[in-house]
């Protein structure tokens, strides 16, 4: 898959499915300084992902500053064919000054076998 280059960062579309219902979701980081995947709530919430009172909390510290999140198990998580089940995902505002709709994690990258082709700007996967 090729991975879009804006302002030096690789961005990548993702597919999700939650209770059977799927979602394309483009402008994602591909962000291998993040521990965590993050996904913006105004998305998730076509899903009909809200915060619920059983959620955890937790609040995230990085270069953008903090944010609050909670977490949600998705059924599916899919990138460039290559999917994930029953993941677990960060939800927040995603207020970060510039058009992003999700970060995929290290999380994510490891547990698929990612690879990362920064010259070509490609994400693949081991078989």
């Amino acid at each position: 898959m090729q991975l879009d280059l804006r302002s030096e960062l690789p961005f990548a579309t993702v597919i999700v499915t939650h209770r059977g219902a799927s979602l394309s979701i483009r402008d994602v980081l591909v962000d291998t300084g993040s521990a965590g995947s993050v996904l913006s709530a105004n998305i998730m919430a076509q899903l009909s992902v809200h915060p619920e009172p059983a959620d955890r909390l937790r609040t995230l510290r990085g270069i953008g500053g903090r944010e609050l999140v909670f977490t949600r198990r998705l059924d599916r998580i899919e990138v460039a064919g290559r999917a994930l089940v029953d993941m677990e995902v960060e939800i927040g505002a995603m207020d970060y000054g510039f058009s992003i709709n999700g970060i995929l994690g290290m999380d994510f990258l490891r547990s698929a076998g990612a690879v990362l082709n920064l010259q070509d700007l490609t994400i693949s996967f081991l078989e």
